[in-house]
């Protein structure tokens, strides 16, 4: 072998062993599309949206929100399960795909399986509301009034399976109460129903009822989470009021198909924990009564994990029917 031949095998050795470094280094090198489960408007899309500008800004590529809404957000979830190993199309997770582990197994993915946490954006947590009508001004009253009338109180969801509807079955358990569930298509409707006292109970994201205990029209008891909210700081939470351990909100965060780099997921990661800490973010979140969660892939692994025993044991005991 000729010293010429030699040297070009070493350098086209030392060429392949740096060209996945160099590739994974210029990371993003395209725009990389955020996919969102539900419709644009939605919480998890104002989050995206307003998270992925930043990105862009920090890494130098735009990130692009696509929606793909419907059920459930399982049909934008199996997209990305399928999508390329190589982070340029990620999901916006949320609390539903921890619920639907146990409530719509019958998926071509597995959740925990196919998808490798980033970090963990934010939290919208669900206020406790009823109709003034009720009487009711603690939750500890509410308690009361429902176990003095089983079945007598209704209260309504943006859907069965969702977050708010499964806030009120775990208030259910806990207490030991029975409030008959309502669920209906949206958000908006219940509400509506709600401040006609056609239902008289609801846990809602809190930007959507704020207003209204604002103007007098619903009362807030509690908000459902275990820190308190900055949206409503002088609500006490479900579990300083009545419920120790009550623990329910609607978070978001990015997951990138399973098998992604590692240096690209960490670079992801430190990029979205960057852009969590900006002002800008944190005030136009905060404006949308979301909480800031941040944390490394690790923590946001762990979240998951929790949600996902916390949310099949509430299935479970509310006898809900699994779905295909």
């Amino acid at each position: 072998m000729s010293v010429m031949s030699a040297r070009c095998i070493i350098a086209a050795s030392l060429l392949a062993f740096t060209a996945p470094a160099i590739a994974q280094d210029s990371y993003p090198s395209r725009p990389v599309r955020i996919i969102v489960g539900f419709g644009a408007g939605a919480s998890a899309d104002s989050a995206a949206r307003i998270v992925a500008q930043k990105l862009g800004q920090l890494l130098g590529q735009q990130f692009i929100v696509e929606n793909k809404p419907g059920a459930g957000s399982n049909i934008a979830t199996e997209f990305v399960s399928q999508a390329p190993k190589d982070g340029y199309t990620l999901l916006m997770g949320t609390v539903a795909n921890t619920i639907n582990t146990t409530l719509a197994p019958q998926t071509r993915f597995d959740f925990a399986r196919d998808f490798a946490p980033i970090a963990p954006l934010v939290v919208l947590p669900n206020i406790l509301v009823v109709h003034p009508d009720t009487g009711v001004k603690s939750v500890a009253e509410l308690i009361a009034l429902a176990k003095s009338k089983p079945d007598g109180l209704s209260f309504a969801s943006s859907g069965v399976g969702t977050s708010p509807h499964l806030s009120g079955e775990l208030f259910n358990q806990m207490a030991g109460v029975k409030i008959v569930h309502v669920p209906y298509p949206g958000s908006g409707q219940a509400v509506s129903d709600l401040l006609a006292n056609r239902v008289q109970v609801m846990f809602s994201p809190a930007a959507t009822v704020l207003q209204h205990v604002e103007k007098g029209s619903l009362r807030a008891l509690a908000s459902s989470q275990l820190k308190r909210t900055k949206a409503a700081p002088q609500l006490p939470t479900m579990d300083e009021a009545a419920l120790k351990g009550f623990d329910t909100g609607l978070w978001f965060g990015l997951l990138a198909p399973t098998g992604t780099p590692k240096d690209v997921i960490d670079k992801l990661s430190k990029a979205t924990n960057e852009a969590l800490k900006s002002p800008d973010v944190v005030e136009t979140l905060s404006k949308q009564g979301m909480d800031i969660l941040g944390g490394t892939p690790d923590e946001f692994g762990k979240l998951i994990a929790v949600e996902t025993d916390k949310w099949a044991k509430v299935v479970k005991a509310s006898g809900l029917q699994k779905t295909n």
